[in-house]
């Protein structure tokens, strides 16, 4: 069984189901389909179903530029979450582009074709089927589904309570009346305590190190009542504006004068919590705001929860695993009935997905990442990535609109592939993301790398990303445009230096 589409889209999460609307609205003489590996729309905000999951960045700048959020929390709730994203599938007829239970692994580039051939795992039986398209549009995310990051900790085996990781979450875990031991300090933690000790008998937070927590109200007082007089879509569009602005402030403050941004979140942790609590230990990293992401907690949970004792933090490492809990290298002893270990992702790029151009193996760690969406070397191939300092869909969606105006470029004049050069040799490599969180550095060796200038540079700049990516030209001395005549082993042949990932 075989189809041929204009293009394919991998992933109906947050991120394909945004490609899926700009291209059929910006680009709707092309044929797509959306491959979703799982059952179901939703990606992440599907998958993850641990107590009390919810975003880290405000629904006015995470919702799609083209739907408002309505809602009046601007920190949601996960279920609230999934929801807007297949809400928005059935409006605008996403949902029926989508083949569920298709999971792409691999993608075969043919430049004497102009076409990708990719081959899918279809249903539980995994039967092998082969699509092809002009252009492959990665949604997948950025982690493994199948398994989150545990770190290989001694004495695991001994426990005789329940480990499990926040990816792997069920209904059947049951910790009310119970003592739970929370691993890890970002984001996924930060939300887990608050809302497990509500019924836990105790919750302790045990970390190694410190994050930056930031408190934070759960509705946008300015943005309810602004959608109060105005019509849906002008206050969003405003509220949008006026927190990617503020967000863009404070990160640059961050980086000009992280002493100051210090100073102010660490007050607002000791106002709190109060002048008895052992902050310097507890909330006061060792890297500057914004080396690492910062976590958000509305209504500032974490703390009234850590107040009130249902919950508390320990900062130090583990020994040993025992039986009846976690043994410290400071000798103190955590007893547990439950341990979550929320430490992090197991990074992947492209969704793991096998790459070969001409039959050629491509090792994404050799590439370098164009504009933040392309990779050298790899014809017609684009994905979704979002924002370290900002919300995801922010870059999402000029993502979409920058594959739109590409597609439409291509078809104008003739051109049937397009593929990023490495062409000037003074461009240096750069990590891929200029973070130091664990879960990125374990995976930095794996990932494409940037350059030292554009347009291979990844800014991390919505503004900046607005005027290249929604406004500035198709055409630089990075990109090359074929048509169809002159692809393949002819022209490969004839201009050899073109062939330079």
């Amino acid at each position: 069984m075989s189809a041929h589409f204009d293009v394919l889209i991998v992933g109906a999460g947050l991120s394909g189901i945004g490609a899926g609307y700009h291209l059929q609205t910006n680009c709707p003489d092309r044929s797509y389909a959306i491959l979703e590996g799982r059952d179901c729309i939703g990606g992440t905000w599907d998958l993850f179903r641990y107590p009390g999951i919810r975003s880290d960045s405000d629904m006015y700048t995470l919702g799609y530029s083209f739907r408002p959020w309505t809602e009046p929390k601007a920190i949601a709730d996960g279920p609230s979450i999934l929801n807007y994203v297949r809400e928005t599938a059935r409006v605008y007829g996403i949902d029926k582009n989508i083949r569920f239970n298709h999971r792409v692994v691999r993608a075969d580039w043919s430049s004497a074709d102009s076409q990708w051939t990719v081959e899918v795992e279809r249903g539980p039986e995994k039967a092998i089927e082969h699509l092809t398209c002009n252009f492959l549009f990665m949604c997948s995310g950025y982690y493994k589904y199948e398994h989150g990051y545990t770190p290989d900790f001694p004495g695991i085996a001994d426990f005789a309570g329940r480990v499990v990781h926040p990816q792997q979450w069920t209904d059947d875990i049951d910790y009310a009346g119970k003592k739970v031991v929370v691993i890890g300090s970002g984001a996924t933690a930060v939300t887990l305590v608050p809302e497990m000790a509500k019924t836990a008998a105790h919750v302790t937070m045990l970390q190694r190190s410190p994050t930056y927590v930031v408190a934070r109200p759960d509705e946008d007082k300015v943005a309810n009542w602004l959608r109060a007089r105005l019509s849906a879509k002008l206050a969003y569009g405003l509220t949008r504006w006026k927190n990617v602005l503020f967000g863009m402030y404070f990160y640059r403050l961050c980086k000009r004068d992280p002493e100051r941004v210090k100073k102010l979140i660490l007050g607002g942790v000791r106002h709190a919590l109060g002048p008895d609590y052992d902050v310097a230990t507890h909330f006061t990293p060792r890297y500057n705001p914004w080396d690492q992401r910062l976590c958000l907690v509305p209504n500032g949970d974490l703390f009234q929860s850590l107040r009130n004792g249902g919950s508390s933090v320990v900062t130090d490492q583990i020994e040993t695993f025992t039986r009846g809990g976690i043994k410290l290298k400071s000798g103190e002893v955590l007893d547990a009935d439950v341990v979550v270990t929320a430490t992090g992702l197991d990074l992947q790029v492209l969704g793991g997905l096998e790459i070969k151009v001409d039959g050629t193996p491509v090792d994404l760690s050799k590439t370098m990442n164009y504009k933040g969406l392309m990779y050298s070397g790899l014809p017609n191939l684009a994905a979704a990535f979002g924002y370290t300092n900002a919300s995801w869909t922010l870059k999402c969606d000029l993502t979409c609109e920058y594959v739109c105006r590409m597609l439409n470029h291509m078809k104008a004049h003739g051109y049937a592939q397009v593929t990023p050069r490495r062409n000037d040799p003074d461009v240096t490599e750069l990590p891929w993301v200029d973070f130091s969180s664990g879960y990125i550095q374990r995976a930095a060796a794996r990932f494409p790398k940037q350059g030292s200038r554009r347009p291979w540079r990844l800014y991390q700049n919505y503004a900046l990303d607005i005027m290249t990516l929604r406004f500035g030209s198709l055409k630089d001395e990075a990109i090359e445009f074929l048509p169809a005549r002159r692809a393949g082993a002819t022209d490969a042949a004839a201009n050899p230096a073109r062939q330079v990932a």
